[in-house]
């Protein structure tokens, strides 16, 4: 079949305008054409009523989520100014609503109508009205109330203008986000209460009102922080701080390059040091900075040269000792620093991180002023934050070496794994789709099991003795065990320590699991059940992604053997042996309780355990997983009354029926 040509000429270029600009490419404005940018969308209008109130002009914004999944938010400031502006020759509310790079934010630096603005770009409002099923807006200033009606991007029946003899002023917007520009609308409460919560901490005093429709009643949420970021820190940490709260504020002046013009810089921040709380958060121009930048780098650069220079003060490293860390700091520090400027340098239109050298500087040398003066005020706080510090610095450097340590103990290529891991049997295949280890008890079920096996894609690996209990065991005592850490090797996938404080000992990668089925054979009887419920209980507290994964089995071993002059029959419970029996009623047979694993010939393992056609296995369930782990930390773990109560209220259920008569 002929390609087609298609010709790449001078009218193959073409210009998005208007709503298109937006609705066909949202994700460069908002970041997302999902939720994400959705929620961005939202902020942008609330940050407009947040400047407006940040400027003296209203003291509560009112924002409500109606069940539909419109959005309404109201301020109280001087009113959006939409009628005709005499210098550009246009509509205001054509500029502001209907155009791209139009606003008021452009001259902040030269004594605009806002000073400190999360705007700048005149792009937010425009752009969320064409992302939008429809916007309503109703604006209150100059003695009059103005309404537009938007649809789809496009102004529907102009602008109306009628006179108000009101004395509230402010601007009330309802929109619907598109389903069309969005792939999910579906913003939930908790992004309004966080976004409002953040806004209310960095702009002390201004009350926000969260509206939410239920029904036919809306309920209500007021959110507001008198004192600001130190309201907020006090809150965070309350009675778990090592100091008291710190609130330090400053107004800079300086240019980001020689050439370029200067601006003004204010900085406010809260600190508290905790050993249990941690929180760090940068917010510009009232925009949180969930990606940080400039302050955050001004942060961990003076915290940590500053904190190293009074501990070399005070003679509080020992000898030799390695220098702190902005992680050793930040482990017991609790921040928030709120900046504004009269130009900003944002990462993007999501605001995320700003990136201005001079605010980068300035914060550097008024943290590291503040901390000096601070330590030198309070001496005891400060000797009291060091110390912490430190203790977080040598923990995190012997967790660091332990890490190393166990990960070489427990490194074991697959080519010398045989001769490095005693008595353990590897399979021939290399296929880990098909390879399967058996776990099993001691030298003599090794040898049954070896000669019953596929040598193909069966590998065995014996257990020699008592296991150790891993729920009651230190992380030290369990890798220091040769049967834990021999188990470990053969597996190959590493361990996961699910311990906020031994997080950093986790090798696991799931990838390098060496096998499709790791199965736990055991006796049945007592020993042989205590064995594999100690083998499950090391899994479990180790490596539980082995079990959420569906890779843990247990063969089911059969408690009795009927023989008959025909065939032999197994019975893995006493109802099974109950049928058996129903069943070749009439027949000679002979029956005794199955034997040990060891004992048996390989013809009856192959059948009865490792045959995959004929074996039984049980599969380890994730959901089985928080109730064996109940039922692992009552049975092994440190509940000592708890043991003793569930073994008096259901030990009889374990043990054999004894003929007393």
């Amino acid at each position: 079949m002929a390609k087609t040509v298609k010709e790449y000429g001078n009218d193959s270029i073409t210009q998005l305008k208007g709503p298109d600009q937006v609705r066909l490419r949202p994700a460069v404005i908002f970041g997302s054409d999902g939720l994400d940018g959705c929620e961005h969308s939202i902020f942008e209008i609330i940050s407009n009523s947040i400047d407006e109130a940040r400027e003296g002009y209203g003291k509560k914004i009112i924002v409500t989520k109606f069940s539909d999944g419109a959005i309404e938010v109201q301020d109280f400031g001087r009113g959006a100014p939409v009628d005709f502006n005499n210098k550009e020759q246009q509509y205001n509310y054509i500029l502001l609503y209907e155009t791209l790079y139009a606003g008021s934010k452009y001259n902040t630096n030269s004594g605009g109508d806002y000073e400190y603005s999360i705007g700048l770009n005149g792009l937010g409002l425009a752009s969320t009205q064409f992302a939008s099923e429809y916007m309503d807006v109703e604006i209150k200033r100059d003695g009059y109330k103005y309404t537009l009606h938007f649809e789809k991007g496009r102004n529907v029946g102009g602008l109306h203008k009628e006179e108000y003899s009101g004395k509230d002023t402010g601007t009330k917007t309802k929109w619907k986000p598109d389903l069309d520009v969005f792939t999910d609308i579906d913003v939930s409460s908790e992004y309004f209460i966080d976004t409002l919560k953040r806004q209310a901490v960095v702009n002390s005093g201004l009350l926000f009102i969260f509206r939410e429709q239920q029904g036919n009643r809306f309920i209500e949420k007021e959110i507001c922080y008198k004192n600001g970021i130190t309201d907020y820190i006090e809150e965070i940490v309350g009675e778990e701080a090592l100091s008291t709260i710190q609130t330090w504020n400053t107004e800079r002046k300086g240019r980001d390059r020689d050439d370029k013009p200067e601006y003004k810089v204010k900085i406010n921040a809260a600190l508290c040091f905790s050993n249990r709380k941690q929180l760090k958060e940068y917010y510009h121009n009232s925009s949180w900075l969930e990606h940080g930048g400039a302050p955050e780098k001004a942060v961990r650069n003076a915290f940590t040269y500053q904190l190293d220079a009074y501990i070399k003060q005070q003679n509080k490293y020992s000898k030799n000792e390695s220098k702190i860390t902005f992680q050793d700091v930040e482990e017991c520090l609790a921040l928030v620093v709120s900046s504004f400027s009269t130009l900003t340098s944002y990462e993007n239109q999501t605001k995320k991180s700003i990136t201005n050298k001079f605010i980068q500087e300035a914060m550097t040398d008024f943290f590291k002023h503040q901390l000096e003066i601070y330590f030198i005020e309070n001496k005891a706080e400060a000797d009291k934050i060091v110390d912490q510090v430190l203790i977080n610095k040598r923990s995190r450097e012997r967790s660091e070496k332990e890490r190393i340590n166990i990960k070489k103990t427990l490194q074991t290529s697959g080519s010398d794994m045989a001769n490095r891991v005693q008595k353990f049997v590897d399979c021939r295949s290399k296929d880990t789709s098909e390879r399967e280890v058996f776990i099993v008890e001691g030298d003599s079920a090794l040898g049954s099991c070896k000669l019953a096996r596929d040598a193909q894609f069966q590998a065995i690996m014996p257990v020699r003795g008592k296991i150790l209990n891993c729920l009651k065991s230190e992380y030290d005592k369990i890798f220091k065990s040769e049967i834990i850490t021999d188990l470990i090797k053969v597996l190959g996938c590493g361990v996961e320590v699910k311990s906020k404080a031994n997080k950093d000992l986790s090798t696991f990668n799931l990838d390098n699991l060496r096998w499709n089925k790791i199965i736990i054979c055991t006796d049945a009887d007592v020993d042989g059940f205590h064995i594999r419920t100690l083998i499950l209980t090391m899994i479990y507290r180790l490596m539980p992604t082995l079990i959420s994964e569906g890779k843990v089995f247990i063969a089911e071993t059969p408690l009795y053997e009927i023989n008959t002059k025909e065939k032999p029959y197994f019975a893995y419970d006493e109802q099974e042996k109950a049928e058996i029996l129903k069943m070749i009623e009439g027949q000679k047979y002979t029956i005794q309780r199955s034997k040990g694993l060891g004992e048996n010939q390989p013809d009856m393992m192959n059948l009865t355990t490792m045959n995959p056609d004929t074996r039984r296995l049980i599969r380890v369930l994730p959901e089985d997983a928080e109730q064996t782990a109940i039922m692992f930390d009552m049975l092994l773990g440190d509940d000592l009354q708890g043991r003793k109560e569930y073994i008096a209220e259901n030990g009889y259920l374990y043990i054999d029926d004894v003929d007393v008569s």
